[in-house]
């Protein structure tokens, strides 16, 4: 007997290789591939929240339609709220399955209940999104993980990561009377959004993603141990918008990496990074919460500044004008290419939180909106991490000295001169710092400070002071 599956293509899902929903509705006939557009996300007001993600999302949505068409079959585009929409969808189209792959943010998991309460059996969930379902690994004593190492340790000890699926040659029509009278949208243009193209961005789309993965395979895979840390490097995947739109999955990728560098400490080190991104998706589903407080409960109450309240150092911050040169840099990053090297993003939150004592949310809300690779799960655990009140949390009376950092992982200021230009003059003694660097240095390098580059807005040994005083008092006032 040949059924009808309407495989919901969501946004984390924007491919066709390793597609678990599509595979399961190919094995039993006919195949309606739908995208909603949700005005959860695509009202103008919401969109302009997450113009990298926005841009990114309907190239790869665009290369996504161009796949199916290829392959005999076409993306339906709809609009509306999918809690409304895709049960009537199923019901006019007479579908017997509508598929998907599983979210696990709070938000998502309310809409699949009002969906699976309007649809019972006939809405079924697939994993993707991560390389076990979320909540699988537990402890002996039956609870979630709160440590990332026994985390690890159990996934290598019980997991079997799998093969991943390869995708369809071909693909059956859309069924005539679909859509019937239900009208079909075009993918929306970004100006259409109210937004502008920004050409600094990754390309989006499976194609694209899967040349990245084959351009780190062969390139910087072999040496990730030691150059992920550089910033003056390129030494990382860069695959982490492709993990979060799903035009790779996180399965292809293990395999991939696994087959080629699997043996090496590279290697291992990279694998290691995807069971962070696991463990941050399954601490999300066993604590929804997390969006909203902090992990650890000592720090619920932290006295946090808001932006509102230090209006010129949010500024500052954001802007990429706090006298501290990386932390600079990767403020302008992040408004321009939507991404932020991960050694310069603990720098900068480390730098927010620590000696801004700015409320780690506001710049989890701020990356949130100008990442590309903007992922919930991922964001909160970065941002609650190098807070120190997160989940295997750095230590709280850890504070990255950001002019160190700088030294250590942009040794020649290459990090720096790319992104605050009006510091490529100086030498890499003093770019790091300079306001240390001699009035004939800065000179030289037609440096003025206070004018063409601000002096910090802090001092760094008393912001740390001020802040691990604070910390004390406020974690001895939550024992007792």
């Amino acid at each position: 007997m040949t059924h009808r599956t309407i495989v919901w293509f969501r946004g984390k899902d924007l491919r066709l290789t390793d597609h678990q929903p599509l595979a399961w509705a190919l094995q039993r006939g006919e195949v309606i591939p739908v995208f909603v557009l949700d005005p959860y996300f695509f009202a103008e007001a919401r969109a302009r929240e997450l113009p990298h993600r926005m841009q990114f999302l309907l190239e790869s949505l665009t290369a996504l339609s161009a796949e199916l068409s290829s392959r005999g079959s076409r993306l339906i585009v709809v609009a509306g709220k999918s809690t409304e929409l895709v049960p009537a969808l199923a019901d006019a189209w007479r579908a017997d399955h509508v598929v998907a792959q599983r979210w696990v943010e709070p938000f998502a998991r309310e809409r699949d209940a009002r969906i699976a309460a309007a649809l019972g059996d006939r809405f079924r969930l697939f994993e993707g999104e991560t390389l076990l379902p979320p909540g699988t690994l537990r402890t002996g004593s039956g609870k979630p993980y709160a440590v990332f190492s026994q985390f690890a340790r159990s996934f290598r000890r019980e997991a079997q990561v799998g093969v991943p699926l390869p995708a369809p040659k071909a693909l059956p029509k859309v069924p005539e009377d679909v859509p019937g009278s239900t009208p079909q949208r075009d993918i929306p243009t970004l100006e259409a959004l109210g937004l502008a193209p920004n050409p600094a961005l990754q390309k989006g789309g499976e194609r694209a993603a899967n040349q990245r993965l084959r351009a780190f395979r062969l390139g910087p895979a072999a040496h990730y141990g030691t150059e992920r840390d550089r910033m003056d490097h390129a030494g990382t995947s860069r695959l982490s918008a492709d993990l979060k739109f799903g035009t790779l999955s996180v399965r292809q990728v293990w395999f991939e990496l696994e087959r080629a560098h699997g043996e090496s400490e590279s290697g291992q080190k990279f694998l290691s990074e995807l069971l962070w991104r696991e463990f941050a998706h399954s601490t999300l589903w066993d604590r929804p919460a997390l969006l909203t407080e902090p992990f650890r409960e000592g720090f619920a109450g932290f006295p946090w500044r808001t932006p509102q309240q230090v209006p010129a150092l949010w500024e500052a911050w954001t802007a990429g004008k706090t006298g501290y040169p990386v932390v600079d840099a990767a403020a302008r990053q992040l408004l321009t290419e939507g991404f932020v090297h991960n050694r310069a993003r603990m720098i900068a939150a480390s730098f927010l939180t620590k000696h801004l004592l700015i409320h780690y949310q506001a710049g989890e809300a701020h990356y949130m909106k100008y990442l590309t690779d903007g992922d919930w799960a991922q964001n909160n655990a970065g941002w609650q991490w190098s807070a120190g009140c997160g989940c295997d949390a750095q230590p709280y009376f850890r504070v990255f000295n950001p002019t160190l950092q700088g030294q250590r992982f942009d040794p020649e200021g290459d990090y720096v001169r790319r992104y605050v230009p009006e510091l490529a003059q100086l030498p890499a003694r003093y770019i790091h710092a300079p306001a240390e660097a001699p009035a004939d240095v800065l000179r030289r390098a037609d440096v003025t400070l206070g004018e063409g580059y601000p002096a910090p807005v802090v001092d760094h040994a008393l912001a740390r002071e001020r802040f691990l005083e604070l910390a004390k008092q406020h974690l001895k006032g939550a024992k007792e």
